[in-house]
């Protein structure tokens, strides 16, 4: 993804940060507590924190939390939710906190947005000596077949390269390649997988699929047609078409240690 690209499509959220907020899945507890079960002690940053979906997991294991959000309407949503959790305006590339402050920087389904030829220094920087860098991201699980099925038809602007479980292990089977500015100042990567699970509708998924990137740039014709597909779906599958139901996931996690 080139930075235009990068910048278009993760400036998008704001826009529908109230949706966002009330759509989008939380991170499994087992596996934000693997993400800081190396860290030395309590203090968390949460880097591109969104409406806080993971800044609250971290609050719930009793973390020192500090959350880092570029976008204002994403911050805000974030402040209401948490309004006990120190919010800063900031970013991946210019983080508002001093050196060797903190003992864990999160992302969650944030970390791929980063510019990490400038994000990687910053945010070792801000680790003290072996702390932390992990990344988690929810990603659908494509082994059960109607959720497969969901991805072919919604196209990639809905369920985009990291959204899926083969997607994810594509992606972190070489997880040891690095980008500039976070090779020389990381460890090994380690990776898990934990299951996870969101209580939805059929409207309710395409009202979560509606707050991604891909869909929110769309023009509204293409957006509107693609959701239209999506409904038409889920509507043909005894497993969606009527009622609640669980919606297949698992978090993966990356993590490294600061050298």
């Amino acid at each position: 993804m080139d930075q235009g690209d990068r910048l278009l499509l993760s400036s998008s959220f704001g826009a529908a940060a109230v949706a966002y907020a009330e759509h989008r899945p939380n991170y499994a507890p087992a596996a934000v507590s693997w993400a800081l079960e190396p860290a030395s002690g309590p203090r968390v940053l949460d880097l591109g924190a969104g409406t806080g979906k993971l800044t609250a997991a971290l609050v719930m294991l009793g973390a020192d939390v500090v959350a880092v959000e570029p976008d204002p309407a994403m911050l805000a949503e974030l402040r209401r939710a948490l309004p006990t959790v120190r919010a800063l305006p900031g970013s991946a590339e210019a983080i508002p906190l001093p050196d060797g402050s903190i003992d864990a920087v999160v992302a969650g389904n944030s970390l791929h947005w980063f510019d990490m030829e400038v994000a990687g220094p910053e945010i070792a920087r801000v680790l003290t000596p072996g702390g932390i860098l992990a990344g988690l991201w929810n990603v659908f699980d494509n082994r059960v077949d109607w959720v497969a099925g969901l991805k072919r038809v919604s196209g990639s602007a809905a369920i985009g390269p990291r959204d899926t479980l083969s997607d994810w292990r594509a992606e972190t089977a070489d997880a040891h390649r690095r980008e500039a500015g976070v090779a020389a100042r990381f460890g090994s990567p380690e990776q898990a997988e934990f299951p996870h699970g969101q209580c939805r509708t059929a409207d309710s998924l395409v009202a979560t699929l509606a707050t991604k990137a891909g869909l929110l740039v769309m023009p509204a014709p293409e957006r509107e047609a693609t959701l239209a597909r999506i409904r038409a779906y889920l509507a043909s599958r005894p497993e969606t078409a009527r009622g609640e139901f669980i919606l297949p996931m698992l978090t993966g996690v990356l993590r490294a240690r600061r050298l």
